[in-house]
């Protein structure tokens, strides 16, 4: 018996006020682990206006000019219009940061090769989810959703659509019976956009470009689109909403398609659970998928700080395979988090490359391999 049903996720430009202090917060721990390998970085970034404030707990022997970082981060996102607040030659920064508590520190313990020990740095609950509905083990969704994000992006930089601006969202809705996914049937575009655009330009320009080229075969002219549906967006970015580190962790993992553990990923080093067993977690459920040993797969798994192995792992196979064998595939890989930061050579300035665009899903990242 067929069973359908929607499903619907969404993405964010790299221009997005909340994405803007994400790459923030991921370009300063960039820079202090090309310095110090070993630093602890927890930093956390807020954007109003012509401000952008730093805050949070670094401990590390490297010496970052945190002014120049932020300036240069927000100059790559593209906000460089001197007549805005917010803009990389003018703003200013303002810093709260802190060296890590002892106590938290002596808990983890160093950080490097040689300290198989290393504790979770926090508690905490991370999930890790491959499907095989499309070929990067993404769920449909927010698969295309990041795409036409993406997309945006490229052609303002490109500068084949001239009038195009940084601030964007976008959002796929998917039917899909008995599981599988087996259309494309609404979409939403929300992009900033210079002053006296007309919106039958960007209504043109979703419909005969951006939906094209995102979509691929997922595309067909049946799709329900709506463009800008406030009529205008010319105010965007921190110029016009306060932008916090943090704050798209549904739009960072896999769209809603499962549960999330409540903690973000930017701005952490590798001794942060949060962020490294995540990125573990779908390391291996990418394994169990590539191996047959289940369609779909999900995996949980939780810390307490300062302890090195996980106190519990969950799989769940949503009927498309053996969940004992699942369990059994997955407990052959070790989740502590030394191990997890070897077998991913997590210590190196490699996160400002995962900000954007989903955390998941794409290539080049260590844990899509």
């Amino acid at each position: 018996m067929s069973f359908k049903q929607y499903f619907t996720s969404e993405s964010v430009t790299e221009g997005h006020p909340d994405k803007v202090c994400d790459y923030i917060s991921d370009s300063v721990l960039d820079a202090y682990i090309s310095q110090d390998i070993c630093s602890h970085v927890a930093c956390e970034a807020m954007a109003k206006n012509n401000k952008v404030i730093l805050a949070g707990e670094i401990t590390s022997g490297g010496k970052v000019d945190l002014e120049s970082v932020v300036r240069q981060a927000v100059r790559d996102i593209g906000y460089t219009d001197a007549s805005e607040p917010f803009s990389a030659g003018t703003l200013q920064v303002v810093t709260y940061l802190t060296e890590q508590a002892q106590e938290i520190n002596t808990a983890v313990g160093q950080t490097g090769a040689s300290c198989p020990d290393l504790g979770a740095g926090d508690q905490g609950i991370m999930f890790g989810f491959a499907t095989d509905e499309t070929p990067e083990l993404m769920p449909l969704p927010i698969l295309l959703a990041h795409r036409l994000s993406l997309n945006l992006a490229e052609d303002r930089k490109s500068g084949r659509k001239t009038w195009l601006r940084p601030d964007g969202k976008t959002q796929v809705t998917v039917l899909y019976d008995n599981g599988r996914p087996v259309e494309v049937t609404h979409i939403i575009i929300a992009t900033q956009h210079a002053k006296d655009i007309p919106q039958d330009k960007i209504q043109d320009y979703a419909v005969k470009t951006l939906l094209p080229q995102s979509l691929g075969t997922w595309f067909h002219p049946g799709i329900k689109l709506v463009v800008n549906s406030s009529g205008s967006f010319v105010q965007g970015g921190p110029s016009a909403d306060c932008g916090l580190t943090g704050r798209k962790n549904v739009v960072d993992a896999y769209g809603g398609a499962v549960p999330h553990g409540g903690g973000a990923l930017s701005g952490k080093d590798p001794s942060k659970v949060d962020r490294s067993a995540a990125y573990f977690c779908r390391y291996v459920a990418r394994q169990a998928v590539l191996a047959g040993v289940a369609k779909k797969i999900e995996i949980q798994v939780a810390y307490t700080i300062g302890q090195p192995e996980p106190l519990a792992i969950g799989v769940k196979c949503f009927g498309t395979g053996d969940e004992k064998a699942a369990y059994d595939f997955v407990r052959r890989y070790s989740f502590r988090p030394a191990a997890i930061i070897e077998q991913l050579d997590l210590y190196r300035p490699i996160y400002k490359q995962t900000t954007n665009y989903g955390h998941f899903g794409r290539p080049g990242l260590p844990w899509e391999r």
